[in-house]
């Protein structure tokens, strides 16, 4: 009999370590015990994955929260499920669909209207490496959902979030972020041959140009009480892969099984970093920021250039019909209603 201790204890400090290494790896839960009654919060693509956890941790802090989802019955779904597990009865299921400009305004103008408060706006839902399509108008589906929609409904919030301040605003990006680039000849991929993983890439560098700018913006001269922050929450096992084809290879399962386990988060463990971001009390005025997991880091060159953020603002509210942007020596002065 003695002679199985060793190997199993060897085998059991294995196995503890690895656990301990994989927590490391996925960053660990949110430090912060911040509760938010009386807290309103939207979670965009809130119905699974990354989106419903974070609902989920919100709701747990007392928040009432709003699913913003385009499939609203399984919004509903989640919602409700939601409402069981934490015994939080404000929270509730909105249709939005962000690949349509029509459903996202119609969407902030029920905000608007319904809502006294918006406190807190995670821009969390998100399309990636799905085949060349189009959003409702027009728009590559990548750029259009993960960007384009995120940046029509945060500026049609802005009124709101302001009113309700101090706010924030939290925009899920990627470190795909580091290999993309803003190809303002071709932002709608209309004249070069489709790369779906440069379009998600793209598009989510275009998401850490759109925090820097509009926090630029928000801080102005007499600042707002409006933050707006980044995130990689890390690779998580949720739908968002559906499209890569990871998901449905035996052989990827097999070979790189061990190395999904430690680096592959949990959609819980995932959702940790937009939970801090949006509660965290020594969050509160940090602006224009970029976060791997709970930890401050340094984005792309490119999402750092000042010139490009501004370019790239000026076209997304041409191509989304803003009335008006802000222009550069607007900054900090709000939208016209």
């Amino acid at each position: 009999m003695n002679r199985y201790i060793l190997p199993l204890s060897v085998l059991g400090t294995a196995v503890g370590g690895a656990v301990l290494l994989k927590d490391f790896v996925a960053g660990g839960a949110c430090p912060s015990k911040t509760t938010i009654p009386g807290k309103t919060v939207i979670v965009t693509g809130a119905n699974t994955g990354i989106g419903k956890q974070t609902a989920l941790e919100l709701a747990k802090r007392g928040g009432t929260i709003i699913l913003a989802c385009r499939d609203l019955e399984k919004c509903e779904a989640a919602a409700k499920e939601i409402r069981g597990e934490t015994l939080n009865h404000h929270v509730n299921a909105r249709h939005l669909d962000l690949a349509s400009l029509k459903s996202i305004r119609e969407f902030a103008a029920k905000i608007i209207e319904e809502e006294e408060r918006v406190h807190i706006l995670i821009n969390n839902a998100a399309v990636m490496r799905c085949p060349h399509w189009t959003t409702e108008d027009g728009f590559e589906m990548q750029l259009g959902v993960n960007y384009l929609g995120h940046f029509l409904l945060t500026n049609l919030l802005l009124d709101k979030l302001k009113a309700s301040a101090p706010s924030r605003i939290i925009n899920l990006s990627s470190l795909a972020h580091v290999a993309g680039h803003i190809d303002f000849e071709d932002l709608n991929w209309e004249k070069r041959k489709y790369d779906t993983k440069a379009a998600y890439c793209q598009s989510k560098l275009a998401v850490v140009l759109f925090t820097k700018e509009l926090s630029r913006r928000l801080q102005g001269a007499c600042g707002t009480g409006v933050t707006v922050n980044a995130l990689h929450p890390g690779v998580a096992r949720t739908e968002l892969g559906r499209h890569t084809g990871m998901h449905r290879s035996a052989f990827s399962s097999f070979t790189l099984g061990p190395i999904f386990w430690l680096l592959v988060k949990s959609p819980q463990l995932a959702a940790q970093p937009s939970t801090y971001l949006a509660v965290a009390e020594e969050l509160e005025g940090v602006s224009g920021k970029y976060f791997e997991g709970l930890k401050e880091k340094a984005p792309a060159p490119e999402a750092e250039d000042e010139e490009v953020a501004q370019r790239l603002w000026a076209e997304s509210a041409r191509l989304v019909g803003l009335e008006m942007s802000y222009g550069s020596s607007e900054r900090g002065q709000p939208l016209p209603k």
